[in-house]
């Protein structure tokens, strides 16, 4: 190792020393990149109803942990879609990974990779699907879908040959979302260079010199690779909009033509209908994504774990995941409990592939499983297959407008004074 990497090495190890969960990594990320492309990552639609609304949906559900078990062992394996994972969480699709960390997409998919866990790269991607295609089956394709039969099956096509074996479709993604939060913090579609963008730059040098210089130096501007067969618009190029916001088009049939084409696994992401998930699963898509995009597209769309249990009793067998608003180990067990088989992470693994690399995404697993691992032993389980419903009690309920109320407990009969979880009927809203 060169002296110069060896102090690269020091300098991401003493930043990444005081990082003790994925909320630490936000706050480092905000220091450390231009408040444009940090507004990027972090922005939700609108007034963030949804994006608070994931994180509220948590606190929904208590635990009942069982005691006195033999918890010197904790495995936290799985399997999914056939293929085993280490942990039962992977890194979600997020766009324009090249604008916060160098090389972003190949430093995410390497590092889950190592972990022995997915990640999901996204159509909006700055780098060519081929960097990453055929390296293994841990790294999955996200894709939006071009206006056309011809123009669907030559990226479909595309996605085949670059190697990958399962492709992600985003179905929540019609239209382009509000862009006015993005708009007052600076960054725009396409990106305008103007005074305060560059003054933006310039006063967060490690940002400047460490991603958006080093890329120009290597690689060049950089383009939107894969939304099409061929190469899409530069970020700066007036076409951008044109070129990611052609999607009202997709319709059923689409996708059936879809699952024609494609002969390897095929998930469809942004589901939160139970009647779209039914008619998912007659189509044969291999499972599902519950999402709201990270309250990303329309502001005030349910959250994801309120939806789940809805989705599961709509597919049966079918395997259904989910993402949006993960941000703790506890968060991904009360998922896995009401059913879910796997869970997605996004923005906090964006954030430390920004402010670390490689060695940041590598931590951010670590952490999560880590917390994993330990909220398995207060639970008192060993396995995953041994998290059932019984371990939560549903602490609020959903009122005539769809909002989480609080459950009167003179009205409950149950011992702790809530109600114990319970499937909801078809029937019921």
């Amino acid at each position: 190792m060169s002296i110069s990497a060896r102090a690269r090495h020091a300098w991401v190890k003493r930043r990444l020393a005081p990082l003790y969960n994925l909320h630490d990594f936000e706050a480092a990320a905000r220091r450390y990149l231009p408040r444009a492309i940090f507004a990027y990552i972090a922005g939700a639609a609108e007034d963030g109803h949804s994006f608070q609304a994931n994180r509220d949906a948590f606190d929904d559900y208590g635990f009942v942990p069982r005691v006195l078990v033999d918890v010197s062992r904790v495995d936290q394996t799985t399997t999914l879609l056939g293929m085993p994972m280490a942990s039962p969480f992977g890194i979600a699709p997020m766009g324009l990974g090249a604008l916060w960390a160098y090389r972003a997409d190949v430093v995410l998919a390497e590092a889950a990779r190592a972990a022995g866990i997915p990640m999901i790269m996204s159509g909006s991607s700055l780098i060519r699907m081929e960097t990453l295609g055929g390296s293994g089956e841990s790294t999955w394709f996200q894709a939006y879908l071009p206006a056309g039969r011809e123009g669907i099956q030559a990226l479909v096509s595309r996605v085949q040959a670059a190697g990958f074996t399962t492709l992600v479709i985003t179905l929540d993604t019609p239209v382009a979302t509000n862009p006015d939060n993005r708009r007052r913090a600076g960054f725009s579609s396409p990106l305008k260079p103007s005074l305060g963008l560059a003054w933006d730059g310039l006063s967060h040098p490690g940002w400047l010199f460490g991603t958006f210089l080093r890329t120009l130096a290597r690689h060049g501007m950089p383009h939107f690779e894969n939304n099409y067969a061929s190469r899409g618009a530069p970020i700066f190029s007036p076409r951008v909009n044109r070129d990611i916001s052609d999607r009202g088009h997709l319709n059923w049939d689409d996708l059936a033509f879809i699952r024609q084409h494609w002969p390897g696994r095929l998930v469809l992401k942004s589901v939160l209908h139970p009647a779209d998930a039914a008619r998912a699963k007659a189509l044969g898509v291999d499972a599902l994504i519950v999402s709201n995009h990270g309250g990303r597209q329309l502001d005030g769309a349910l959250s994801p774990l309120r939806a789940l249990p809805g989705i599961i009793a709509a597919v049966g067998d079918l395997p259904v995941m989910i993402d949006s608003g993960f941000r703790r180990g506890t968060d991904v067990l009360k998922a896995l409990a009401l059913g879910a088989r796997f869970v997605f992470i996004g923005r906090p693994f964006a954030y430390a592939a920004a402010v670390g690399g490689a060695p940041g995404v590598t931590h951010a697993i670590d952490l999560m499983a880590a917390e994993i691992r330990r909220d398995m032993a207060l639970l008192g389980i060993t396995r995953l297959d041994q998290l059932h419903k019984d371990h939560l009690v549903a602490l609020t309920a959903l009122g005539e407008r769809g909002l989480a109320q609080p459950i009167d407990p003179a009205t409950c009969d149950h011992p702790t004074h809530h109600t114990p979880y319970r499937q909801p009927q078809r029937n019921e809203p």
